[in-house]
């Protein structure tokens, strides 16, 4: 539900949308789904990549629907042959998930790198979860590090959380404490439980000095909008 929600925040926010896709908008805000999915059609059956993206992701998740992955992955589709990075990442996930296809880790690459190469952040953190655990790829940590560090510099909190614990346990960099507890703190701040819990577990191993100075990063990285930061 999530993921949805954002799709349709960023897409309230890019540019004064016009006619049914406007008008499935504000339907779908006040979560009339019914009348959302009507206007969503009308805009799909235009060619809408946007439209059609929605339309997938409300019958993935069930929302003025009957939950359907195989219904979902085709309006997927139809939005990613359009090359729409936000239906890459979703069929990426879809074929990771085994959701609606059969699961299949490398196809679940293939698209997730279509979607990274125009710089989508979700695809960049799927990617490098897929290379830090091998999934799709040869296991590679230096690799998993470089997509999860373009992610990061975008403000991805999960990335965020990623470098962290390869910081944590030397996966890919050389083991330091500091930058993995200043990059749990930059997560952390922005609501990730699972940050919170690496962090505090990380500070039991640090001096009050190290802790203070990751402290210090992690207000050098915000303050830089994430870049630069290692």
């Amino acid at each position: 539900m999530k993921k949805l929600l954002v799709v349709v925040s960023l897409l309230f926010a890019s540019v004064v949308w016009a006619g049914d896709l406007r008008d499935g908008l504000a339907a779908f805000e006040n979560k009339n789904y019914p009348v959302a999915l009507a206007k969503f059609r009308l805009a799909a059956a235009q060619g809408n990549a946007s439209a059609q993206v929605i339309i997938g992701a409300m019958f993935e998740k069930g929302l003025g629907v009957a939950q359907d992955y195989v219904e979902a992955v085709r309006w997927y589709r139809l939005a990613a042959a359009q090359g729409d990075a936000d239906a890459q990442v979703n069929l990426g996930v879809m074929f990771s998930m085994g959701q609606g296809v059969a699961q299949d880790y490398v196809e679940a690459v293939r698209w997730y790198r279509l979607a990274a190469a125009q710089g989508d952040a979700r695809a960049q953190y799927n990617l490098g979860g897929s290379f830090n655990f091998g999934k799709g790829v040869v296991q590679d940590y230096a690799e998993a590090m470089r997509w999860y560090r373009l992610a990061a510099a975008q403000g991805h909190t999960f990335a965020q959380t990623g470098i962290g614990f390869m910081f944590d346990h030397g996966r890919g960099v050389i083991q330091d404490y500091t930058r993995a507890h200043m990059w749990y703190n930059l997560a952390a701040v922005k609501g990730d439980k699972d940050a919170v819990k690496n962090r505090d577990k990380n500070a039991d191993r640090m001096t009050p000095q190290q802790i203070a100075r990751a402290q210090q990063l992690a207000r050098e990285c915000a303050a830089r909008n994430f870049k630069n930061c290692d």
